[in-house]
C-alpha cells in the first residue's frame, strides 16, 4: 500500500492499534506489517488465513468496511492485494 508522505506514520499507529482485532478474527494465523526501509510510505500487510472463505469473511465485515473507509483517504496510489500459498510445503 503506498500512502500520501503526510500519512506515513498516521497509518503506521492506526495498523498498530488494530493488528491485534484483526489478528482476532476467527480464521486469522498471523499478520505482519512491514514498512518499506527505503520508501517510508510504502507498507505491506502480510496475513494467513485458514481458508478463503475466513478472508472473505473478514473483508466483509463491519470493522474492515470501517477501517478500510478510514485509510483509503491516506492512499497516494492504488493499492494492490494477492492471494498466495507457499510452494515449498
Amino acid at each position: 500500500m503506498t500512502f500520501k508522505e503526510d500519512f506515513s506514520e498516521t497509518f503506521k499507529e492506526f495498523s498498530l492499534s488494530i493488528r491485534d482485532k484483526i489478528q482476532s478474527f476467527d480464521g486469522c494465523t498471523h499478520l505482519d506489517i512491514y514498512q518499506d526501509i527505503h520508501q517510508k510510505n510504502i507498507f505491506f500487510s502480510y496475513s494467513h488465513w485458514e481458508s478463503e472463505t475466513h478472508l472473505n469473511n473478514y473483508r466483509n465485515s463491519d470493522f474492515f468496511k470501517t477501517t478500510w473507509a478510514k485509510t483509503k483517504q491516506w492512499f497516494g496510489d492504488k493499492p494492490e492485494a494477492w492471494s498466495v500459498e507457499n510452494i515449498n510445503s
